[in-house]
Order: C-alpha cells, then sequence, then structure tokens
C-alpha cells in the first residue's frame, strides 16, 4: 500500500523548547507540509512549536487567509476532528500532550481501527530516548515489533516521502471484550 498524504496532522510542543534547533525543525517542517502541497491539521495553538509550524506553513504558500477554524466542545471531539482529517501523522519534540495524541493514534493502529500512516521526526535526537525505552519493551516482550506501526525520520524533508510509503500493518491486535 502507497498512501496518498493530502493533509497531515502534526502532534508537537506548546513550548519552543530550549535553543533555536526546534523553532528551526519546525519552520522547515511547516516550509516541507506547504511545497508539497499538503494540508496542516493541528490542534489550533498559535503558541510554541505548533505556531511556527503553521505560520510557516502559511508564509510559504503566500496566503494568510487560509485558516480553517473548527470550535469543539472538549478535547477528545478535538482529537477525533483531527484524526479524521488527517491522511497521516507525524510527531515532533513535544511534551506530555503530543505523547498522548501520538500514542493513542499508534495504538488504534495496531488494534486495527485505522490503517493511516505515522512518522516520528527525530531530527537531532530528540526522541532517542523513547526509541529505546520502546526497544526495550519489544525486547522485554511486553510490544511487538513497532516497524508496522510508524517510521522513523531524522530529517524533515523524509517526512512526506516516510508517510507515503508506509506500508499498512500487517497484524491487526484483538480488542477484549467483557
Amino acid at each position: 500500500m502507497t498512501a496518498s498524504i493530502k493533509s497531515l496532522c502534526v502532534y508537537c510542543g506548546a513550548a519552543e523548547g530550549r535553543g533555536p534547533a526546534y523553532r528551526d525543525i519546525a519552520q522547515r517542517l511547516g516550509r516541507h507540509i506547504a511545497q508539497n502541497q499538503v494540508r496542516l491539521i493541528y490542534g489550533g495553538g498559535r503558541v510554541g512549536l505548533m505556531g511556527v509550524v503553521a505560520d510557516a506553513v502559511k508564509s510559504e504558500i503566500g496566503n494568510r487567509d487560509i485558516d480553517e477554524l473548527r470550535v469543539v466542545d472538549s478535547m477528545h471531539a478535538r482529537k477525533q476532528l483531527m484524526f479524521e482529517l488527517s491522511d497521516g501523522f507525524c510527531m515532533m519534540p513535544g511534551g506530555f500532550g503530543t505523547l498522548e495524541e501520538f500514542f493513542e493514534v499508534i495504538t488504534w493502529r495496531q488494534l486495527g481501527q485505522h490503517d493511516k500512516p505515522i512518522v516520528v521526526l527525530n531530527e537531532g535526537g530528540y526522541w532517542d530516548p523513547l526509541l529505546r525505552l520502546v526497544e526495550h519493551g519489544r525486547q522485554e516482550g511486553f510490544m511487538a515489533d513497532p516497524a508496522p506501526l510508524y517510521s522513523v525520520v531524522d530529517r524533515v524533508e523524509d517526512v512526506i516521502p516516510a508517510l507515503s510509503r508506509q506500508p499498512a500493518p500487517t497484524k491487526v491486535g484483538a480488542v477484549g471484550r467483557m
């Protein structure tokens, strides 16, 4: 399967992090999204890395009046709408909220609830500790091989290509019933 990525949900921090590298990555990702004519889907925040990505997308295409704002009544409804509007997902550096959203779409993919591609943008090695933890969980028998669930890229320029070539998961997990 080759995914056609027309809209990309980006999960990342509501802060910019320490040092200029994270801001630079966010700006380059925004330009990469716009240059590939992919629609950005995000939580609507204007702060932190998310605001940087959004501003870079808008600056690159030369139109600051393209936003579509949808107001929902809960965090759950916001996440569900973002999921429905997206063809794929990208996780940049961030905190608890970023991790929560990322793990949710991975879990849904593992359970066979969707086959949308997911990529971890690990430029600069921010997610290396998380990737080591996942490998530890796999080695200890608590996690399956994560390769069918998401890709890891080290360069912004590899995000869209990685999403476009990511295969659907081959093994669908079971959901318990009571």
